[in-house]
């Protein structure tokens, strides 16, 4: 009989072992992932410094700036929406600081909305500096004549605007931001799916256990069948 057991046994325990790993694998990518996020929320949250000289996605991505200076004419419009609030576009505007160009984030301004008037005169904007990854192989080209996006590149919108490549999310401006609603750089939108995959490795892991000792039963059952 434990001839016939060694088969089920090896196949069953060397499937539990490997679901097991993968589960506890998981659950190591989770504790990484998380230290990952809670460091990017704590740059996020850092005082907010000048404009690097030159700033690098490498190694400024996230860093709070504030700039002090007035918005350029040309602007573009990227077709976004927003959870329980429905479609609209952001709106990325031209800035001039000092003798720079940069791009702003203004904020998101939802479908039907007249966008405001832009601010005459010097402002301040504080916001973090983001080199975001939104495009892929499925992204339209953009309207460049018509001012609509379907993602933020900035390489591209920099080019279209006759900018710097950096681009600055507004968090708090110093003036009326009318319709527009800043939406500040966070977390949120950076998956974090490994305690569900955890779950779903360790629950294969049971099922595989349970399976494994019935099948077992079923053989012993048979053999003793055999025997009377």
């Amino acid at each position: 009989m434990l001839r016939k057991l060694i088969g089920p046994m090896i196949f069953g325990l060397g499937g539990v072992a490997i679901l097991l790993w993968l589960g506890a694998w998981q659950v190591r990518r989770l504790e990484w992932k998380e230290s990952y996020l809670s460091a990017i929320e704590a740059r996020i949250n850092e005082a907010p410094a000048p404009l690097p000289v030159l700033p690098y996605p490498d190694t400024d991505q996230y860093l709070p700036v504030a700039v002090t200076g007035h918005y350029g004419e040309t602007g573009l419009r990227v077709l976004s929406s927003r959870k329980q609030i429905g479609p609209g576009h952001r709106l990325i505007q031209r800035f001039e600081t000092g003798d720079r160009s940069v791009l702003i984030d203004r904020g998101f301004l939802r479908d039907g909305s007249t966008p405001p008037e832009l601010p005459g005169g010097e402002v301040t904007i504080r916001g973090n500096l983001l080199w975001p990854d939104e495009t892929d192989g499925f992204t339209p080209a953009p309207d460049i004549a018509g001012g609509l996006w379907f993602a933020r590149d900035v390489s591209a919108m920099a080019a279209a605007l006759g900018t710097e490549p950096v681009l600055i999310v507004a968090s708090d401006v110093s003036y009326d931001t009318g319709p527009v609603t800043p939406v500040p750089v966070s977390t949120e939108g950076i998956p974090n799916d490994h305690r569900n995959y955890a779950i779903t490795w360790f629950s294969l892991a049971a099922i595989w256990l349970a399976m494994t000792g019935y099948l077992i039963y079923r053989t012993v059952r048979a053999k003793k069948g055999d025997t009377t």
